[in-house]
């Protein structure tokens, strides 16, 4: 992979997860806020109905690739639950900080990133793209766990609009990293926003098992149905070291 300029990657589950009890912290936070302001909706109905309308959101989102924002999924929650609070109510941005503060102090490097990152930066430029609907939330993450000086660019799919695998966030890496897609490797988890939209791109797809093969817990915890493995032909890495590896070939 000796003709690659720039390296790009996904964020959660790539270079960061988060401890297994984040998402039921998360809600637990969320309702509590919920119950402070008069609604008492209860941890288990509430997350059972946020649970089914966070995915349904997330099946219209990739239908065409725009990005959803957790405060939709909030109100149409409360909705159900015959609490008629929109979107744009304070009471849903407050539920919305709350339930990111979990994750915001819960979210852990994985093992030798600021290390590879590190190594990386003399040799090429270095993006991030990663989708996650409220960007104040990944930028905080990224600034504690001091991660964005190694960083020529971020996109973050909240701050966009759209979402991988849509091709409109590869064009966005690529601009950022000023450097053509086939010049660019992306490094992710997930086999269809990160190897397909990569791919279909023009990027070359790097698929990260790391969390999958040591069984970690993945995050956020939502997803709405499993996603078969890529084919054979995307090179596969498992540690950071597999990456180096590969580079050099």
């Amino acid at each position: 992979m000796n003709h690659l300029k720039a390296i790009g990657f996904d964020l959660f589950n790539t270079l960061i997860t988060v401890e297994p009890h984040a998402l039921d912290e998360a809600l637990s936070r969320l309702t509590e806020h919920l119950g402070r302001c008069g609604l008492d909706v209860g941890f288990e109905a509430f997350r059972a109905v946020h649970r089914e309308e966070a995915l349904r959101f997330i099946r219209e989102a990739k239908k065409d690739g725009r990005e959803t924002h957790n405060r939709f999924w909030i109100s149409a929650a409360l909705h159900r639950m015959e609490y008629d609070v929109p979107p744009d109510d304070p009471v849903i941005s407050g539920a919305v900080d709350a339930y990111f503060s979990a994750f915001l102090e819960l979210a852990r490097p994985i093992p030798g990133t600021k290390e590879m990152l590190g190594t990386l930066k003399g040799r090429y430029r270095i993006g991030l793209l990663s989708n996650f609907t409220h960007a104040p939330a990944a930028e905080y993450i990224l600034d504690r766990l001091d991660l964005f000086p190694f960083f020529d660019t971020v996109v973050i799919s909240g701050a966009i609009g759209y979402r991988k695998p849509h091709p409109v966030v590869f064009r966005r890496l690529s601009e950022g990293l000023k450097t053509p897609p086939d010049q660019i490797g992306y490094v992710g988890d997930d086999p269809e926003c990160d190897v397909v939209g990569a791919r279909q791109a023009g990027l070359q797809p790097i698929w990260t098992t790391y969390v999958k093969d040591r069984n970690i817990p993945f995050a956020p915890g939502l997803s709405a149905a499993p996603i078969p493995d890529p084919d054979g032909g995307v090179p596969r890495i498992s540690s950071w070291e597999d990456l180096a590896a590969l580079l050099e070939r």
